[in-house]
């Protein structure tokens, strides 16, 4: 029995160490009284081989769900590094520049591709998917944000792209796009300059996006664009690029209601880099280029009546019909932005140079313009800029994150009007022959610089207040600069409820090109002469802003917002096409408001999505204090006494749409509505009301299995042809009609590689 315990109690302390138990004592006891011994068979030892057997069996067997992991490669390795270094950085970078105390409206680069024409449709385009925002022809700035004209700053990965002088092209690829939002209301601080709109745009990257795509697109109206997009990734560097060509026989609006335009051949080249590193001690090194090149013929409008008294003194070969009349437009350009991010500790910042050039060159056709304008003026406008930005935001403790940055940018510009004209006698009768006119030219190295400093202090879980203050400086044709104070609060007293109220003053810069003067004298007696000689210099806006809003989760995937705003504006900013070269001039009302309402739904629940947008809105404003000399002098004396809607102003403005996948198919469908642009005489008219219906469908096929997929779709613009005038040529700063697109049907093909 005593061996059969210590057997038991021996094999009980060899379980427990096997065990990583405590090892148990024995205590050595006294020998018993002898006892007869009993003979006990003995257990033969097993085989070595059944040693073996039993500790495989003893050992833990991998559960047949999760089978053994394999050992990672050193290049998935690499790619998982990059890709959780990449997002940690993109959300510091988020965290430099919040969009406090608004709404932002989110546009994917899956819904773009989603929409109709998806990302063959121009950036403009795609911005009417987003409420407040409303069409115009190419002529007027293709579209305005809650009824300002212009004033929309572009940024890209954090960074801002100065505006140029460009004005047709679109300078952003929308095949670039990753995301997009639509940032409006009372900004925080760190957005300064251009505050109608901010398009803040977060471009695809070789990380999540590895490969590429070749594709052609193309259909009515002689339209055709072959593209291509590539990223991918090597070691701690990524980089996409994307290229596109695009002709068409539509390149602007047309001028006529017709289904074809005449002398309206366009061809656009875009392109765009991203290349970026993160560098050993866990920075980033960004470089972003972009380009946008094109030439533009002007669309001719027939039946028009000859400059009186001009038809005798051109040569008889010169007498043409106005349909003949053959003008040209050039545009170019181009951008780099070079951006070094870095996080340390409870610092984020990100410092940014940035260069851009720009040119615009308008040619005319010498006696078709001198024929039916009585002048014929060669423009040409370009700018070069160099800048740069530093943000950052030090997270001072749970309840204050401090935020600041400071601006500056240089910039050269040059403006240079050759024109051909006639003498004019006492009664203002032209005579004699044609003869070019004084080149009137104007050249200018400005500044703009820009401070801010602002507090976003966690009140509560549910309650944010950012303070914030902001300091403009500008060195241009006119000097000026304000301090502009920021306040909004953010109340979210649930998870699916978000509102907010904030206050802004806003210093709003002209273009420096757009504001160049004119030496009136050069043009006194002849066809160019302005009736009003005043010639005030153009001016910086100041605004006071008030904006409040909310939005509402109500079920899964569906949120409903209603926001609105008001503004007072001192030297209210205005564009116009004043002539036939079209190219636009500034001027400034000495007092504005811009008031309006806003509201909008998104739903998005598995392959279905669809969202809806509304606006009332109006803007007004009284007495012309700049470049008075665009005017007509009825005109101008009209607007010093009352207050008149601007040319841009739409009362209604509505967009809708929805994409739904089945059987692998996506179709969709948008809209868009307009109650009609101001027209006729200091405004007091409406242009027609219109809506305009489009669709599409896209489907993925995959020819065999070790192929990747091609992607055809199918879109049709304007499904019911419906004829509109965004401009119907009369109000002011509007020189000629715009029609919208008649009906075309597109196809295009991608192959992924």
């Amino acid at each position: 029995m005593l061996g059969g315990s210590m057997a038991a109690l021996s094999w009980h302390c060899a379980a427990r160490a096997q065990t990583n138990l405590p090892e148990v004592t024995v205590r050595q006891q006294k020998p018993a009284a002898p006892r007869r011994k009993i003979a006990v068979a003995r257990k033969p030892a097993p085989h070595p081989n059944i040693r073996r057997i039993a500790h495989r069996a003893a050992a833990p067997l991998p559960h047949p769900r999760q089978p053994t992991p394999e050992a990672e490669t050193p290049a998935a390795a690499e790619a998982r590094a990059l890709a959780q270094n990449t997002t940690g950085l993109n959300k510091a970078r988020a965290n430099i520049l919040p969009p406090l105390g608004v709404s932002p409206y989110d546009i994917s680069g899956a819904a773009i591709a989603q929409a109709p024409q998806g990302a063959n449709a121009p950036l403009d385009k795609v911005l009417l998917q987003a409420p407040g925002v409303s069409q115009d022809s190419a002529a007027s700035g293709s579209l305005h944000i809650r009824n300002e004209h212009a004033n929309v700053q572009y940024r890209v990965n954090g960074v801002l792209l100065p505006e140029g002088v460009a004005g047709f092209g679109t300078l952003l690829d929308t095949q670039f796009i990753g995301n997009m939002s639509l940032l409006t209301g009372a900004l925080p601080a760190q957005f300064g300059l251009h505050t109608s709109g901010i398009i803040d745009v977060t471009s695809k990257n070789g990380v999540f996006d590895g490969g590429g795509a070749v594709g052609v697109y193309g259909g009515s109206h002689g339209t055709i664009t072959p593209s291509f997009e590539y990223g991918g990734s090597s070691g701690q560097t990524q980089y996409f690029f994307t290229g596109q060509y695009s002709q068409s026989n539509l390149g602007i609006e047309n001028t006529t209601p017709a289904y074809n335009a005449i002398h309206d051949r366009d061809a656009l080249n875009k392109f765009f880099g991203y290349v970026s590193t993160i560098l050993e001690d866990g920075s980033r090194l960004s470089f972003l280029t972009g380009s946008a090149v094109g030439t533009y013929q002007i669309p001719a409008t027939p039946w028009q009546t000859p400059f009186p008294g001009v038809a005798a003194l051109l040569p008889n070969s010169a007498a043409f019909p106005s349909s003949a009349v053959a003008e040209n437009q050039y545009e170019a350009s181009l951008y780099n932005v070079l951006a070094w991010q870095k996080s340390a500790g409870a610092l984020d910042f990100q410092f940014a140079y940035f260069s851009r050039y720009s040119e615009l060159h308008f040619m005319p056709d010498t006696y078709g313009d001198l024929l039916y304008n009585g002048v014929a003026s060669d423009v040409l406008r370009d700018s070069f800029l160099n800048g740069v930005s530093v943000d950052a935001a030090y997270h001072y403790n749970d309840a204050h994150t401090i935020r600041g940055g400071l601006y500056a940018s240089g910039e050269d510009t040059y403006v240079r009007n050759s024109s051909f004209v006639f003498a004019t006698d006492a009664g203002g009768d032209p005579y004699g022959a044609p003869f070019p006119a004084p080149v009137d030219k104007s050249s200018k190295f400005g500044w703009l610089l820009g401070a801010y400093l602002q507090d976003e202090w966690k009140i509560s879980r549910q309650l944010t207040l950012n303070a914030g203050l902001r300091f403009d400086q500008m060195y241009q044709y006119v000097d000026a600069n304000q301090f502009s104070p920021r306040l909004s609060l953010t109340y979210a007293p649930f998870d699916s409820t978000n509102m907010h109220i904030g206050f802004a003053r806003y210093f709003t810069p002209p273009s420096q090109a757009l504001s160049a003067p004119v030496n009136l004298a050069d043009f006194a007696n002849t066809t160019a002469a302005p009736a009003v000689s005043q010639s005030g210099s153009v001016l910086p806006e100041h605004g006071t802003y008030l904006d409040a809003g909310i939005e509402q989760k109500v079920l899964p995937g569906l949120t409903i917002g209603i926001d609105g705003y008001l503004k007072w504006a001192q030297d209210l900013l205005d564009d116009g096409q004043f002539g036939q070269a079209l190219v636009l001039t500034a001027f400034n009302y000495a007092k504005g408001f811009n008031q309006g309402l806003e509201f909008k739904v998104n739903y998005e629940q598995g392959d279905f999505r669809a969202y809806a947008n509304l606006a009332l809105a109006k803007q007004m404003a009284t007495n012309v204090v700049s470049n008075q000399y665009l005017f007509d002098p009825d005109e101008l004396a009209f607007i010093s006494n009352h207050y008149i809607y601007t040319d841009h102003s739409q009362t209604l403005t509505a967009s809708a749409g929805a994409s739904y996948r089945w059987q692998g198919t996506r179709f969709s469908a948008d809209m868009i509505y307009g109650s009609g642009l101001r027209a006729g005489f200091a405004n007091t008219q409406t242009s027609a009301p219109y809506v305009q219906f489009n669709l599409g469908a896209m489907h993925q096929f995959k020819w065999a299995p070790d192929m990747k997929p091609v992607t055809i779709r199918f879109d049709v613009v304007n499904l019911f042809d419906t004829i509109y005038a965004i401009r119907d040529g009369s109000g002011i700063g509007v020189f000629a009609p715009q029609y919208g697109p008649r009906r075309g049907f597109f196809i295009g093909i991608s192959q992924k590689i």
